[in-house]
């Protein structure tokens, strides 16, 4: 019987063995297979945007194709979700953002991941302005116009979202607090894709989007310009005020995006996409791509300065969602 009792605890300590040395030989070779990027929200909206300017560069700095996955719905929660239970070895990222990683848990307390607990931040790789558009059916070329147009009309305008708990939403929903106005909100499926298509196609009046899912358009001029959300006026559209101009200074808000990789995910592997990443976001073809829409490359010190990051993201507007009445019940 001992006999037996030790041959069994030698079996499980070398199966112990092999299996840590086979998570060591795995992490040492990573990544030795394609690996994938899940964007939470669908084509032609910020997050799709960066990921494939990013998709190539990145590769190239790992040495396997980088996949991007569009899995989308419940305001980003969808694909955030599919990448919390995948195997965390580092063949699975998440292109979260400001939305998803630091609004959804506030807005949407019944969502059961929460993205603090769920996943390993690696670093931010952008921040992109927000930009306030009309369409052009709307007789209105400012912020003081449009304010005084809905004050005439209370109740029976909207605006489009990417999602009830987009940064989008949250900020419009200050804007109307200050600005004393209502207008209704229509949230669009799969983020500022379908949004900024909804305004274009005249289904809303307006919408406050980022510069990346509104810039098209008002190129094109199917949606009509009157305002940047940033600190300074942007080299894209230079006649454009910001709200600080037009009498919003509190109103500066961008639409950070950050890598990520499920809780669990060995430090070896974070430490080897940290470095990739932060060469792909400066990479001078990734930079000029970004500034065609203003969106601005920025990375982190290190994966423990994005944390912190986020975090006080998170905090910050848990605190708007709390003033402004927004908790999904």
């Amino acid at each position: 019987m001992q006999h037996k009792m030790r041959f069994l605890l030698l079996a499980a300590a070398c199966f112990a063995t092999i299996g840590a040395l086979s998570v060591k030989a795995a992490e040492e070779g990573y990544p030795h297979r394609p690996i994938r990027m899940i964007v939470p929200f669908q084509p032609g909206g910020a997050s799709d945007f960066v990921g494939r300017i990013i998709q190539d560069k990145l590769a190239s700095e790992l040495g396997q194709n980088i996949v991007v996955e569009n899995r989308t719905g419940a305001s980003g929660y969808i694909g955030v979700e599919i990448a919390s239970e995948t195997t965390p070895d580092g063949y699975s990222l998440l292109l979260g953002n400001i939305g998803t990683m630091a609004i959804n848990a506030s807005v949407f307390p019944k969502f059961k991941v929460k993205p603090l607990n769920a996943f390993i931040g690696v670093t931010q790789v952008v921040d992109v302005p927000g930009m306030v558009a009309v369409h052009p059916s709307l007789p209105v070329r400012s912020i003081k116009e449009l304010i005084q147009y809905a004050k005439d009309r209370p109740g029976k305008l909207n605006f489009s979202a990417a999602g009830a708990g987009s940064n989008s939403r949250l900020a419009f929903e200050y804007f109307m607090q200050q600005a004393g106005i209502k207008i209704v909100m229509v949230p669009y499926k799969g983020g500022a894709g379908g949004a900024s298509l909804g305004a274009a196609q005249g289904e809303v009046q307006m919408t406050m989007l980022t510069s990346s899912s509104l810039l098209p358009y008002i190129r094109g001029n199917r949606l009509r310009l009157i305002a940047v959300i940033a600190p300074e006026r942007l080299s894209a559209a230079p006649n454009a005020p910001t709200m600080k101009e037009s009498g919003f200074p509190d109103l500066v808000v961008g639409s950070w995006q950050g890598v990520y990789v499920p809780k669990g995910t060995p430090k070896a592997v974070v430490n080897r996409l940290f470095p990739a990443v932060v060469n792909t976001m400066k990479d001078p073809e990734v930079v000029r791509r970004l500034g065609t829409a203003s969106a601005a490359a920025i990375t982190s010190k290190s994966p423990a300065d994005f944390r912190k990051f986020w975090e006080s993201e998170h905090n910050r507007w848990a605190k708007v969602v709390k003033d402004i009445g927004a908790v999904a019940h």
